[in-house]
């Protein structure tokens, strides 16, 4: 179901991309030189491969800013991993040392103890 959705939703943005490719497939000039009439460093390329390119810069730079911002919950989550480490390790540890007859194999809280009758 989840892959008819994926289809349902990425057939369409493929198509309105392969449209926007065929219809800015004509070169324009690239230049980071604003003052210039004729800059030094310039490029002559299709305007759809500037859009691309600048589609994915911001894909890559978005993602590092969510990767960034991130780091706080990584942190946590490293730092309780650690913890059910060690007190997995502490639990397998204390099992070899309690007998299995004095708990019987389960802790049963007072099952040392008589139970007192009710007062009347």
């Amino acid at each position: 179901m989840i892959r008819f959705l994926k289809g349902l939703v990425l057939l369409p943005v493929a198509i309105l991309v392969i449209l926007l490719a065929v219809a800015n497939r004509e070169a324009v000039r690239l230049s980071l030189d604003p003052f210039s009439e004729t800059p030094v460093f310039s490029l002559n390329v299709p305007l759809y491969a500037i859009l691309f390119v600048a589609v994915a810069v911001g894909i890559v730079v978005g993602g590092i800013g969510a990767w960034l911002g991130q780091g706080e919950t990584r942190r946590t989550a490293r730092e309780r991993r650690r913890e059910i480490r060690r007190l997995e390790g502490e639990t397998a540890r204390l099992r070899t040392y309690a007998p299995a007859s004095e708990t019987g194999g389960l802790y049963r809280p007072g099952a040392d103890r008589a139970a007192l009758p009710a007062p009347r």
